[in-house]
């Protein structure tokens, strides 16, 4: 059976590097009912067109069960960041493995970079016991984070991606038009700074 690679694509800095970088067969973007939803699908969309990615939007309301900025609510007391949704990568992971495994994927990547260890879902650790689940059920699924131990600065550089696709991702937590102040526009903006291009 050929090998095949998904890459959970939520149109941010950090996945849209991935998939510039790795260029896998599959994308998968989620609308779990997160308040950027409709730009983040946009920004995949576009990438992936660029790209020749196949792209698979799955939507599975979840709005109901999410807390912080990215569900336009007050946190819950055990969000250790504004942007924290309860289990969120466990989530993800988690649905679009249930779609990735019907068309054949072998290596689902996520988006993880450095300084997302301010999550428990955004560690090495995590990334390790989530693949070891997929792996011990039926279908053989691996996980990786392949940027893990990088910056989005030093992604962006390994991935090569031109400034003009990386301005297409979509950075806010808050809503479809950047609202300038959140954890994710901070993120954005430090990072183009940091690469002098605007």
């Amino acid at each position: 059976m050929s090998k095949r690679t998904g890459l959970i694509l939520s149109g941010g800095m950090d996945s849209v590097c991935i998939a510039w970088w790795k260029k896998p067969e599959v994308a998968f973007t989620v609308d779990y009912g997160q308040k950027a939803a409709n730009a983040e699908v946009q920004a995949a969309e576009q990438i992936c067109k660029i790209l020749n990615i196949e792209h698979h939007v799955l939507r599975v309301d979840c709005s109901s069960l999410g807390s912080g900025d990215l569900a336009g609510k007050a946190s819950d007391k055990n969000a250790p960041e504004t942007d924290w949704w309860p289990y969120r990568n466990q989530m993800l992971v988690t649905l679009i493995a249930m779609k990735a495994i019907s068309l054949g994927i072998n290596r689902l990547l996520i988006g993880t970079v450095s300084s997302d260890s301010n999550h428990k879902d955004g560690t090495f650790e995590f990334i390790t016991l989530m693949s070891d689940i997929l792996k011990f059920q039926e279908g053989n699924l691996v996980l990786e984070a392949p940027a893990i131990n990088m910056t989005t600065y030093e992604l962006i550089c390994k991935s090569k991606i031109p400034y003009d696709h990386l301005l297409w991702a979509h950075s806010c937590h808050i809503s479809n038009i950047p609202c300038g102040r959140c954890r994710g526009c901070n993120k954005y903006h430090q990072v183009i700074n940091e690469l002098n291009i605007l």
